[in-house]
């Protein structure tokens, strides 16, 4: 790159004497000057290759980030947001709503009789039905703010920000039913012929040294009232007692 730039400089340092020239009275070299045009294009073209070298290599480098932040952030097998993309969010979540004093409600969904599923249909099929209730999940949110992750074997975390028990309540119902319309076959469900979720659902005002674990804990003893009432249910504890 160096040399072309050196060349370059050079062909410009002798126009530029050569126009100084003609300027004084040297006769004009028809030769001379085809030689400058030739010694031009022929930057040209190498300076072209190199931009086409670089945009290909950016483009490269777009992809590799691209690829890269997919591994780090995505879970491989349900394509959904992974446990990493929800403990590094959360956070941010924490930090941005602490400052309006906002709301935030988090849900821990877990499939119901997920270990029976596997045993009678075996885990390819289990694999299937984790990307299929995960896909569900996802579509059953409609705002930019709100996402799911998967959190660990057939858990899932959903966080929705500046959102009300209430507003909580509806979108956990709505998960049920997401899940429950894909009408997946689950003969050795002791509850339903078809594949269903238990919620459990937290709701509390965002403070600025929050940790996410608080949420975690108190959806995970919220899933487990559903779990001991029945399952395929949601159930609700407020983030701090009174």
């Amino acid at each position: 790159m160096d040399d072309l730039f050196a060349v370059e400089q050079k062909v410009y340092d002798d126009a530029v004497l050569y126009a100084a020239e003609l300027k004084n009275g040297v006769p004009f070299d028809p030769k001379k000057f085809e030689q400058f045009t030739e010694d031009y294009g022929k930057l040209l073209k190498q300076f072209r290759k190199l931009t086409i070298i670089s945009d290909r290599t950016t483009l490269s480098l777009n992809t590799s980030k691209e690829y890269l932040l997919e591994k780090v952030y995505f879970d491989s097998l349900t394509g959904i947001y992974n446990r990493r993309f929800l403990e590094e969010n959360m956070q941010r979540v924490i930090r941005t709503y602490s400052r309006s004093d906002s709301l935030l409600s988090v849900l821990m969904a877990d499939i119901d009789y997920f270990k029976n599923y596997n045993d009678t249909y075996g885990h390819n099929k289990g694999d299937i039905c984790l990307k299929n209730v995960a896909q569900a999940l996802e579509k059953s949110l409609s705002r930019g703010s709100d996402f799911v992750a998967r959190y660990g074997g057939e858990e899932f975390m959903i966080l929705l920000p500046d959102t009300n028990e209430n507003g909580a309540l509806k979108i956990a119902e709505k998960l049920l039913k997401s899940v429950a319309a894909l009408n997946i076959p689950h003969s050795d469900s002791a509850i339903a012929d078809h594949v269903t979720i238990s919620i459990g659902v937290t709701t509390g005002k965002v403070e600025h040294k929050q940790k996410n674990e608080e949420y975690f804990i108190r959806a995970d003893e919220a899933l487990y009232l559903s779990k001991n009432n029945g399952r395929n249910r949601y159930s609700f504890k407020t983030f701090k007692e009174n």
